[in-house]
C-alpha cells in the first residue's frame, strides 16, 4: 500500500476548507434544529482564514503545515467548535512532524491522538452524538484496513469515508450528551448532529479529491 504524500495531505486540507465554506448556510440550518444555528457559520469562518492564510503558513513538511492550520482555527473559529477542529489539527500536526508523507499505521496513529485529546479536551465519550463518533468511525476502518495489509490507499480512504458518513445514521436516533443539543434532552433523538454530518460530508469529499 502507497503512503499518503504532503501533496495529498495539503489536497485534504483544501478539500475539508471547500466543503466548510460551501455549506456554511446548511450546516448552520442542521444547528438551528436543536442548538444555536452557529455552527457552519463558525466552523467557516474559520477555515475561511485558513484559506486566505494558505500561502503563508510553513509547507516544510506535513507537521507545521498542520500546526499552522491548528493555531487559525483555534483562533478564528467561534464556540466549541474552535477547540475541537483546533485540536484535530494540532494533534495530527504533532504526530506528523517532519513527515513528508505518512503511511496508513502513522495516519492512524495521527487520528487517534486526535480523538484522545478532542475528547479530553471537550469531555465528550463514544456514543454522546459528537464528531469524536464520526472521527471514531473513520480510525476503526482505517485501522481494518492498515491491519489486512490489502488494497491501495485510496480504497482505504473510502472505506473509511462510507463508514464515517454512515454515522450520521447510526447517531441518529441518540440522544445528544454533548454541546448545545444536550441541552434539549431526549427532544435531540431523531436528529443529526451537524458535525457529524460536516466530518462525513469532508470524508467523502476528501475521496474524491484524491481520486
Amino acid at each position: 500500500m502507497e503512503n499518503l504524500t504532503q501533496a495529498q495531505v495539503e489536497t485534504i486540507v483544501q478539500t475539508m476548507t471547500d466543503v466548510a465554506l460551501a455549506n456554511e448556510t446548511y450546516f448552520s440550518d442542521l444547528d438551528a434544529v436543536m442548538g444555536d444555528a452557529d455552527f457552519g457559520r463558525s466552523l467557516a469562518a474559520g477555515f475561511r482564514v485558513v484559506k486566505e492564510k494558505w500561502d503563508e503558513y510553513d509547507h516544510s513538511s506535513i507537521g507545521p503545515l498542520l500546526l499552522n492550520v491548528a493555531s487559525t482555527l483555534t483562533a478564528h473559529t467561534g464556540g466549541s467548535s474552535g477547540p475541537v477542529w483546533g485540536t484535530l489539527f494540532m494533534r495530527t500536526g504533532m504526530a506528523f512532524r517532519g513527515k513528508t508523507e505518512l503511511t496508513l499505521d502513522e495516519i492512524v496513529v495521527g487520528l487517534k491522538s486526535a480523538l484522545e485529546g478532542i475528547m479530553k479536551r471537550g469531555g465528550a465519550v463514544l456514543g454522546d452524538k459528537t464528531l469524536c463518533d464520526a472521527l471514531n468511525a473513520q480510525i476503526e476502518s482505517l485501522d481494518a484496513s492498515a491491519q489486512a495489509g490489502e488494497g491501495t490507499l485510496l480504497e482505504a480512504f473510502a472505506k473509511a469515508a462510507d463508514a464515517t458518513y454512515e454515522m450520521r445514521e447510526i447517531s441518529k436516533g441518540w440522544v445528544a450528551k454533548r454541546g448545545r443539543q444536550s441541552f434539549t434532552g431526549e427532544r435531540s433523538a431523531g436528529t443529526y448532529d451537524p458535525g457529524i454530518i460536516a466530518y462525513g460530508d469532508m470524508a467523502k469529499a476528501i475521496v474524491a479529491a484524491l481520486q
